[in-house]
């Protein structure tokens, strides 16, 4: 049944966008000599130069003859808006063409980060749903979505997101230990919203052994770590911080030291 779902929203997604044009903006397409790969090279060099017209028709036909890197480029600019309009459910098709695709092929794969991200992409589209269209909420299917790529592809905003679904008991059955070892994988590759997360867990000791100095490591590593000053995790920080006792913020400052010692070697 879950397949024969995917299948109608593949179909109908299909027939949404297929009125809308694949040619750039300007009217033009590329000339039927350029391979797939000679496409996305000529997209990605006019993107580089301003030329946003001529680097979407390159990257449409790149990506209309299955190259899997301008699908991705392409999804990330429709669900970003950047250069081209905000449309999410073309978006959503390019990601799942990569997934269809390439969702078996090996981990090892240079490519295997854009494809774990366009299933980490589905999850949140499945998550969320798109309004006014075909793609409805299904906490399922976000839940499949992150969780192979978390699991084959060891993607840590993957495990990010399926933890955090396990510590709140959304599309699965509550489980605040899974959810931490779900944060740990990720934080301990540097995602900052799962070192956030599990330190807060740990801090609070929200059904799970309380923690307050490792917590408290976590939570100043997400918030001296994350590329953008998120005022969540910077507020994370401070309170845990107010609440830590003396004793408590030095280890934390020692584990903080010993972790950072273990990267130089």
């Amino acid at each position: 049944m879950r397949i024969f779902s995917v299948v109608v929203i593949a179909l109908a997604v299909g027939l949404l966008l297929a009125a809308r044009p694949s040619v750039g903006f300007d009217g033009t397409s590329p000339s039927n000599n350029l391979s797939p790969l000679e496409a996305f090279r000529s997209g990605t060099q006019a993107l580089k130069v301003g030329e946003t017209d001529k680097a979407i028709t390159s990257l449409q036909y790149a990506a209309e003859n299955g190259h899997a890197l301008a699908q991705w480029k392409l999804g990330r600019m429709y669900a970003d808006g950047d250069g081209v309009p905000h449309d999410d459910l073309r978006a959503f098709e390019y990601f799942r063409r990569i997934v269809d695709a390439h969702g078996d092929e090996s981990a090892n794969q240079p490519q295997a980060r854009f494809v774990a991200n366009a299933f980490v992409a589905l999850g949140h589209y499945y998550r969320d749903g798109i309004p006014n269209s075909p793609v409805k909420p299904d906490l399922n299917r976000a839940r499949d979505m992150f969780s192979y790529a978390a699991s084959f592809f060891g993607d840590p905003d993957a495990q990010f997101h399926l933890g955090r679904l396990s510590l709140k008991g959304e599309g699965v059955k509550k489980d605040p230990k899974l959810a931490v070892r779900w944060l740990a994988l990720a934080a301990n590759k540097g995602q900052y919203e799962a070192q956030a997360t599990l330190g807060q867990v740990l801090f609070r000791g929200e059904n799970v052994p309380r923690q307050r100095a490792l917590g408290l490591m976590w939570l100043t590593l997400a918030s001296d770590g994350s590329r953008d000053k998120i005022e969540w995790i910077a507020d994370a920080r401070e309170t845990a911080f107010k609440q830590a006792t003396e004793d408590e913020r030095a280890l934390a400052l020692t584990l903080i030291e010993r972790r950072l010692n273990r990267r130089e070697w």
